[in-house]
């Protein structure tokens, strides 16, 4: 049996690890941190059966578990990560940390001199479908961003076969308000977000940029040009829906295309690919750890244009956490995902 544990509990992606962690028939929660709720029933925060007692990280023996999640805000998991790779734990951390190779182009977008640029070298970006070898003799892993990962998995496979050489690629993504975490924000009250559709940091100035642009250079065969990404506040709670437009590649049709992705993700169990002529929707991921992907060429107009869905606290998040830790400890990497 596997032991795990949480830093950062009390966020929607902590608490969604511990409801993963519950049901996994390999591996068991050992304990769950937290900063100002420490001491606090979980049950007193949010209403569930997994009624465990937050601890303080001060508290806890980090060398005790196998495993340790980091969903705590940048720079915080930092930190922390360095304190239980010391101890001989393992890491899986869900923020931005890790994710990008470079302390200046971290320094640059996160503004914050990173706190370990010495791991930057070590860490895995842990993509799981493209990066599973690299994950499973991994110490720390770097969990993708939930936008990030909606938009390379869809763009992968063209990457990787050389298709997208030299193209603009233009992410229109919509998140619910869940991707924006549990703190009291005004933006996301109930009333700011009803009824309504926001934009925010479109173009090339959110955070997230900076990492799909590297995955996306790292997948490539022949590298794109770059990307232009509008994310949207969407008013439910959670799932993300990227849109995502592309140059038709020459000579390439609808069955040419899903060719290619049924071959890429043939054996892929989280991966959904949509028949000719479906869309993918929040509905066909929310709750799961599953990207649905359909493709829809426009050859009159030499466009080909992918939508993708995840569940931001699953697939985004969570879920594809516990997935790189089942590939990091040998397990059936459906395990607790199903």
């Amino acid at each position: 049996m596997i032991r795990a544990g949480v830093v950062g509990a009390t966020g929607y992606t902590g608490f969604e690890l511990i409801c993963l962690l519950a049901r996994h028939p390999e591996a068991e929660l050992a304990f769950a941190t937290a900063r100002s709720d420490a001491g606090k029933r979980l049950s007193a925060l949010y209403p569930t059966p997994l009624d465990i007692t937050l601890q303080r990280l001060e508290e806890v023996d980090l060398g005790s578990v196998d495993v340790l999640f980091l969903a705590l805000p940048h720079a915080a998991a930092a930190e922390v990560a360095v304190q239980a790779l010391a101890a001989g734990t393992r890491v899986v951390d869900l923020s931005a940390d890790f994710r990008l190779r470079d302390a200046d182009v971290y320094s640059a977008w996160y503004n914050h001199r990173h706190p370990a640029p010495e791991l930057l070298g070590e860490a895995v970006y842990g993509l799981t479908e493209w990066s599973r070898e690299d994950v499973r003799g991994a110490r720390l892993v770097a969990n993708p961003g939930c936008y990030p990962t909606s938009i390379l998995l869809a763009t992968a496979p063209l990457l990787q076969a050389g298709l997208l050489e030299g193209a603009t690629i233009i992410a229109d993504s919509k998140s619910g308000v869940s991707g924006a975490g549990r703190a009291a924000k005004i933006g996301s009250l109930f009333a700011e977000v009803s009824e309504n559709l926001k934009p925010y940091s479109i173009g090339h100035s959110h955070r997230h940029v900076a990492e799909i642009e590297q995955e996306m250079a790292a997948l490539a065969s022949k590298a794109p040009r770059g990307l232009l990404f509008s994310p949207h506040l969407l008013p439910v709670t959670r799932g993300i829906l990227s849109t995502i437009y592309v140059p038709l590649p020459g000579g390439w049709g609808a069955k040419q295309l899903h060719a290619l992705y049924r071959e890429t993700y043939a054996a892929e169990p989280f991966i959904w690919l949509l028949p000719e002529g479906e869309t993918a929707t929040l509905a066909h991921t929310v709750n799961t750890n599953r990207c649905a992907i359909s493709l829809h060429p426009v050859p009159e107009r030499d466009q080909l244009i992918l939508v993708s869905t995840i569940d931001n606290l699953v697939k985004g998040a969570a879920g594809q956490a516990v997935q790189n830790m089942n590939v990091m400890f040998g397990m059936d990497e459906r395990a607790g995902l199903l």
